[in-house]
């Protein structure tokens, strides 16, 4: 999985390297622990470095929070591989959805600048964005192919759907709910499966909006 990266004039001085690699040491453990609008000036702090530093190997907080990720990448990229390997394609789907929930809530906030990527293709995090709703499309064509998901879902809102899920995972516990019921709705609906198919045959009404409504 690639991301857009801030621009290298070639091979860093070793200094430079230390320096870059303890700011995303840092960076991984401050984004953990106080979420991915953390302070980036005490991250240089800690870091021993100037926010100057920072900001020269890092431009904007979603070019840090791109390099912190790649770790993330390579285990969601082999969760995926195990999903793909499913034999049935709702389970493959159901596995793939479950681990796109779990990238997206490895941080607080961090749902947040994957929408602001959807939405501008300028963002650091656009091709990340734009590489996970293509896998998503995958799991999705097979499953729509073998019946087991309506052809009216997209890709983009099963993608966007996991963002949902992930924004809201620690904080279902406030509001009576579990996460694992967020997950259940979000894969079977909530409606039984009668009532569900009557209503897939049903236009979704439209507000004066232009948004969906009930």
């Amino acid at each position: 999985m690639t991301t857009n990266q801030p621009e290298e004039k070639g091979p860093l001085r070793a200094d430079a390297r230390r320096n870059r690699d303890s700011i995303l040491k840092i960076a991984a453990r401050h984004f953990a622990a106080y979420g991915v609008n953390t302070s980036l000036d005490e991250i240089a702090r800690e870091a021993k470095v100037g926010p100057g530093t920072l900001y020269r190997h890092f431009p904007t907080r979603e070019h840090l929070l791109c390099e912190v990720l790649h770790e993330r990448q390579e285990e969601l990229l082999s969760r995926r591989d195990e999903a793909s390997a499913k034999p049935c394609a709702q389970t493959a789907l159901r596995a793939w959805m479950i681990a796109l929930k779990d990238y997206l809530n490895a941080f607080n906030g961090l749902p947040q600048p994957f929408i602001d990527a959807f939405e501008a293709q300028a963002s650091p995090l656009a091709v990340t964005c734009s590489t996970l709703v293509t896998i998503t499309a995958e799991f999705l064509s097979r499953a729509q192919a073998e019946g087991a998901a309506r052809q009216s879902v997209s890709a983009p809102a099963l993608f966007l759907s996991a963002v949902g899920s992930a924004f809201v995972h620690d904080k279902a516990g406030k509001y009576g709910a579990t996460p694992e019921q967020i997950e259940e709705i979000l894969a079977f609906g909530y409606l039984n499966s009668e009532t569900a198919q009557d209503a897939a045959d049903l236009p979704y009404p439209i507000s004066k909006t232009g948004a969906p409504h009930d």
